[in-house]
């Protein structure tokens, strides 16, 4: 026995060739639980439904995009409006509440980013270390990440990197002796804490 289609133009087809064989060979299906005049009536009324939601889909596509036209439109004249208004009142706050809105809010001052978290090491080898990171969970967004290194226990630290996501792949670092990094998360307005340290010897 063939699978039963579940696609609705396959049981359409199917429908309409069962019609067609049960009335064309009466000898060998004689009498089907199921009339051709039912079936046909039953595929009819398939077809008026279907082009039904096909129409009724087509116009609610259109309705929508009506919508969002008319929409648009309205947010253009409110916005030209609202411009209007807080000229009139030189953003006047309590002045702008008497149609809906509010002045503008002085801009808040970028903070430097806060400190970078969860340093570790993901891969090393000879002359090469990968390190992954946490994004500050305080401050200011940060713009990009100073990856830095010194040989363990002395100063000063070394730029070795930046990046702009919380990973970075380190090469040509020096092998054969113990070294520290840690990462400093980095904005306009400046840099964060350092992150803790990790040690690897390469």
């Amino acid at each position: 026995m063939g699978e039963f289609p579940e696609r609705e133009a396959e049981i359409a087809k199917l429908a309409e060739d069962m019609i067609q064989g049960v009335t064309n060979n009466p000898a060998i299906f004689p009498n089907p639980p199921v009339s051709v005049a039912a079936l046909g009536t039953s595929l009819l009324t398939f077809v008026s439904k279907h082009d039904d939601a096909v129409a009724a889909h087509a116009a609610a596509e259109q309705a929508t995009t009506d919508k969002n036209a008319a929409l648009a439109e309205l947010v253009g004249l409110l916005k030209d409006n609202l411009t209007y208004c807080r000229n009139t009142v030189n953003d006047d706050d309590d002045k702008m509440k008497l149609v809906g809105s509010s002045g503008r809010k002085p801009p808040t001052p970028l903070e430097a980013p806060g400190e970078t978290l969860s340093l570790r090491i993901t891969d090393q080898g000879p002359a090469s270390i990968n390190l992954a990171w946490k994004a500050p969970a305080e401050g200011g967004a940060v713009a990009a990440y100073r990856v830095q290194r010194r040989a363990a226990g002395t100063h000063p630290w070394l730029d070795a990197g930046m990046s702009m996501v919380t990973t970075v792949a380190l090469t040509n670092q020096p092998e054969g002796q113990a070294l520290e990094y840690r990462i400093i998360a980095v904005n306009k307005a400046g840099e964060g804490e350092p992150s803790g340290i990790v040690d690897a010897t390469l």
